[in-house]
């Protein structure tokens, strides 16, 4: 009669083996994007940073169009000098801060070719109307004609956002800053590939009301880089209550 082998029964960590590899994977990914996070906190940070410090420098003449580099040159302070084309002028729908705190003004930006000596074009939005000042016969207080200067931010075009409907030119309806789309519509040459947010200075006590732009770049990527670490603690302690069962019935058996 042939005697059976005895083998000795595997070790309780063997069971461990492959869920602990799994939760490691998902350990390192989660610190990864934790990690990820500050990192971004960082250049936000400098980022913001680096645009109050422009806004708060003294005007410098626009760049060269060919030069234009959105990364390098929005939110520059600058002047330019030209004749405002007010028969031009475009409205673009917009929410602006109200005087009553916490209600927004419900109204148009008012986007205005300058017209340089050169005969290059640079649109201005010159701030906001309210609704009921649409018409511009409405608001001639607030039409400069002549020689004038602009000073204020550079901004790119607005891109259109998923929920904002497409602009009808033939109508006039306007709702993201479109440098391109307006330019073409007012059958405007030699446009910059820029637009001018005018500050506060620009219209002082008549509408339209410069001064809208507002530097307010969300920063919220310490919150998200605590979230990643708090899953991956969370799952660190998932693991824990699971491996100290697994073994618990690996000894029962």
């Amino acid at each position: 009669m042939s005697q059976q082998a005895a083998y000795p029964a595997p070790a309780p960590w063997r069971r461990l083996i492959a869920p602990g590899l799994a939760t490691l994977v998902c350990l390192a990914i989660l610190l990864g994007l934790g990690f990820w996070q500050l990192a971004r906190k960082g250049e936000k940070e400098a980022l913001i940073a680096r645009i109050v410090e422009r806004t708060r420098a003294a005007p410098v003449p626009p760049p060269p169009f060919e030069a234009w580099d959105a990364k390098a040159d929005e939110f520059r302070h600058v002047a330019a000098e030209g004749v405002l084309l007010n028969d031009r002028e475009t409205l673009v729908h917009g929410l602006a801060p109200g005087d009553t705190p916490g209600r927004a003004l419900q109204g148009y930006y008012v986007i205005t070719p300058l017209q340089r000596a050169d005969g290059s074009v640079i649109l201005v939005n010159r701030g906001i109307v309210p609704t009921e000042l649409k018409n511009p016969e409405d608001r001639k207080a607030g039409q400069i004609a002549g020689e004038t200067r602009v000073s204020g931010m550079l901004r790119a075009s607005e891109p259109r956002g998923l929920f904002v409907p497409a602009p009808d030119p033939a109508r006039g309806e306007w709702f993201n800053r479109d440098i391109a789309g307006i330019a073409a519509a007012r059958g405007l040459d030699r446009v910059a590939p820029y637009m001018i947010e005018a500050d506060a200075t620009a219209n002082p006590g008549s509408w339209p009301r410069g001064g809208q732009l507002r530097v307010d770049l969300p920063n919220n990527h310490l919150q998200y880089a605590f979230t990643w670490f708090g899953i991956a603690a969370c799952l660190v302690g998932v693991f824990s209550v699971f491996s100290a069962r697994r073994l618990k019935e690996a000894q029962a058996d």
